[in-house]
This record gives C-alpha cells, structure tokens and sequence, in this order.
C-alpha cells in the first residue's frame, strides 16, 4: 500500500472513530435531557396554612359632640361643659391625660351657608369639637366604649357612624412574619411528603414557591384585611398566611 492510501484509510477510520464517539455522546445527552424533561414533568403543588390570634394593640377612639344654637357665647360655655364630662368619663375609666387629645373647636354658621330657595336651619351656630383617645392600652378603651350610655344621660350625644366607636390596629405583624413563614413552610413539606408516599415517590428540590400574603380576620367578622396597616382590624383578630410551595418528585 502507498504511502497515499495508507494516509487515506488512516484518516477514514479516525473519521469513523469520531464519528461513533459522537454517536455514543449524542445518544447519553439525548438520554439525560429525555430524563429531565420527564423529572420536570413531575411535580406537586401543595399550599401551607398558618393561623395565629392576637390582640389588636393600639386603639383610636374620636368622641366628636355638638351643641347648636344662636349664641356663640352661650355655645362656647355648653361645648366646655360637655368637654369637661367627657374627659371626667374618660379618666373614670382608666385613661390617662397623656392618652386624650383635644382637637380644635369647629363653629359653623349655618345663616352663611344658605343659599336662596333653601329652607333655614333651626339653629344659627353648630358648634363641634372632637376629644381624641389614642393608646396601646385597648382593654380601658374597648370597657367605655361600651358605656357611653352614661354621656348620654348627661345630655352629650356623641357624633354617629364609625366615629361613635373605637378603631382598633395590630401594629406588631413584622414580629411575627418571620416565625409564621418559616411554619407555613415545613406545613406545605410535611403535605408534599404525605403525597409523595401515597404516589410512591420522593420529595425532591423546591421548583417554585410564594409566600402568600398575610391578612388580618376580625373575629367578629367575615371580612379579612390586607395586613400592611392600613385596614383597620378588631380588638381580637386571627392573622393568616397561606405560602405555595411546589416541589419536584423524584423516583
């Protein structure tokens, strides 16, 4: 054989030899990506549900009244009257001066409010003026508030609507989020685990996860609220979380 033709097979079967190489290489990485294609394929989805109740730990309490009539001097005696009950009731109750706010008197004339064809208000001057208590001692506010029948035998009316009553807040969430999430966690595990032993699999890594938003359930209500501190919750709450965690299952 020539010095050519033996240059010509050796570079045949070193082509041949590449060739079976990237055969056998092509065949284990089909192979791998088949394997995980089909791992990808299998998953759980599972959610983890923690539940805690607290104590709302700071109460605002507007008690807004209103005199009314045509003399201002008059009124301005009547308005300090009532405001001198109120605060008596108050600290009668177990809340301290530094707890009271007292807001700016509002007068409002009501002859210069009146436009033509309207009929006349019953009274020229409403004089009105809010007392303010704002504290992280909630039990003496949620104990008066429910005894304001006594300002009313007095003779003070105290304004309607949501005004009337004490509005409680749970400021302290930040404190517990951690330790909720971290319980919510291992729940949402220990349900994949169940499932993964029923299906004869294993849990494997984590493929995806959210933490879930945190509200707030009044106890005395069905509504539930956002958490981030600007809803208003109940004297007694229950904070939730739901996080949804999915996992691969391997064999």
């Amino acid at each position: 054989m020539n010095p050519v033709q033996h240059s010509f097979f050796n570079n045949k079967a070193l082509l041949g030899l590449f060739i079976a190489v990237g055969l056998t290489l092509g065949g284990w990485m089909l192979g791998t990506q088949i394997k995980a294609t089909r791992m990808s394929d299998r998953y759980v989805s599972v959610k983890g549900l923690v539940e805690r109740n607290v104590k709302s730990d700071l109460a605002i309490w507007p008690l807004t009244f209103k005199v009314a009539g045509d003399e201002l001097a008059a009124l301005h005696g009547r308005t300090e009257a009532d405001k001198k009950a109120i605060l008596q009731f108050l600290t009668e109750h177990g809340l301290q001066p530094n707890e009271i706010e007292i807001g700016a008197i509002r007068v409002v004339d009501t002859l210069a409010q009146e436009h033509g064809g309207g009929s006349r208000a019953p009274y020229r001057y409403v004089v009105e003026q809010v007392v303010t208590v704002r504290t992280p001692r909630v039990d003496p506010v949620a104990e008066a508030a429910q005894k304001t029948i006594e300002l009313l035998r007095k003779g003070i009316a105290l304004g309607g609507g949501h005004r009337r009553d004490p509005i409680y807040k749970y400021t302290a969430l930040n404190t517990i989020k951690p330790d909720m999430i971290t319980e919510a966690t291992r729940n949402a595990r220990e349900a994949a685990d169940r499932f993964a032993a029923d299906s004869g699999a294993k849990v494997g890594a984590i493929r995806n996860a959210n933490q879930g938003v945190f509200s707030i359930l009044a106890a005395d209500s069905s509504e539930g609220f956002d958490g981030h501190g600007g809803a208003d919750a109940s004297l007694m709450n229950t904070v939730r979380v739901v996080t949804s965690v999915t996992y691969y299952l391997d064999n």
